[in-house]
């Protein structure tokens, strides 16, 4: 017989006022908002609850509808993350992008090796970066260039804010839901966002290292949207294009391939032509590849593909603001709101 959701939720309650010597955390407040969320301290000196993430997750009781902090203290932590679809309502806090890092070497498969795997609806995760160390640092790591994965992430109405994604090729795996990228770092060569992810990433910096490809051009972008009706889509918003080497700005991974760049800066690390229709070569008119108001030598149109997606202002409005992903309100009021 299962144990009900509350009787459940109270001893993790009990579980961390025990350890913390009998004090509960107080209340504090965060961004405008009292929160007093039961709190995991992850500390890989032994001096919390856990010395790992995964071991303050596995915690979590199953079907958890309450929010529950996990807590990271600065450190580098070798170990693979997986939050399972059922244990929603997770939030894990760092204490810097560059402080709080996780490093993994998974690359025997897309599907299961990412450093940190999120598959719950309603996950927030802030400071922390995450790295596939197989082809990682970029031209120090002899390795083959494989697949590596730092993220995937699944789940619908998750959030992430300065955090790091560092890898080669296809870093961060956007597959799927309602996703939110504020302040982050995204770093690869090959198609190192893809997915069939409804995405905005606001104020982030695109980190290419195109240079470790001998030559070769990367690109930043392989968006998977199958049908016109497909509600997904990569909008860049306010972010900045920044490396080493050459790469185009995306390339088709299904059909109807969708992703905007709106007041971005663009390095010269952008080819002229911007983008590449890879196997569909011919179908262009399917997808709406797309830049409005960008900025920086990269960012120059006079020489871009014919076909480059012409969008108007009220439809570059439409997919730039938050409604495009929160248009029932879960991110504005999400517990840990760091919207603003």
């Amino acid at each position: 017989m299962s144990l009900p959701q509350s009787f459940l939720y109270a001893l993790v309650g009990v579980f961390m006022v025990l350890v913390a010597g009998g004090k509960a955390e107080p209340h504090k407040t965060f961004h405008n908002k009292v929160v007093g969320y039961p709190t995991l301290y992850v500390d890989p000196s032994g001096h919390g609850h856990f010395s790992r993430i995964q071991s303050a997750i596995d915690h979590i009781p199953s079907n958890n509808q309450n929010w529950i902090r996990i807590y990271v203290k600065a450190g580098i932590y070798r170990e693979k993350i997986h939050i399972p679809y059922d244990k929603p309502f997770i939030y894990i806090q760092g204490e810097g992008k560059w402080k709080t890092r996780v490093i993994w070497g998974g690359h025997d498969s897309i599907a299961t090796s990412a450093t940190f795997i999120s598959q719950a609806d309603n996950i927030v995760v802030k400071s922390i970066s995450f790295t596939n160390s197989y082809n990682y640092p970029p031209g120090r790591n002899k390795n083959q260039i494989t697949p590596a994965l730092a993220a995937m992430i699944s789940g619908d109405k998750s959030a992430f804010y300065r955090c790091g994604f560092l890898g080669l090729q296809d870093t961060l795996w956007d597959v799927q839901g309602r996703h939110y990228f504020k302040l982050c770092t995204i770093q690869g060569a090959v198609d190192f966002i893809f997915g069939a992810g409804q995405s905005i990433y606001e104020r982030c910096t695109v980190s290419v290292v195109a240079g470790a490809l001998g030559g070769l051009t990367g690109f930043v972008t392989a968006q998977a949207r199958a049908d016109p009706s497909d509600p997904s889509g990569f909008i860049f918003k306010d972010c900045n294009i920044i490396g080493d080497g050459k790469t185009y700005l995306g390339r088709p991974w299904r059909d109807y391939a969708r992703v905007i760049f709106y007041n971005t800066s663009m390095s010269n690390v952008v080819v002229p032509e911007g983008w590449n229709s890879w196997s569909y070569a011919g179908h262009e008119y399917q997808l709406t590849f797309s830049e409005h108001d960008c900025h920086g030598i990269g960012a120059n149109t006079s020489g871009r593909v014919g076909w480059e997606y012409k969008l108007s202002g009220q439809m570059v409005k439409k997919l730039t603001n938050l409604t495009f992903i929160d248009s029932d309100g879960w991110l504005s009021n999400q517990a840990f709101n760091m919207v603003d």
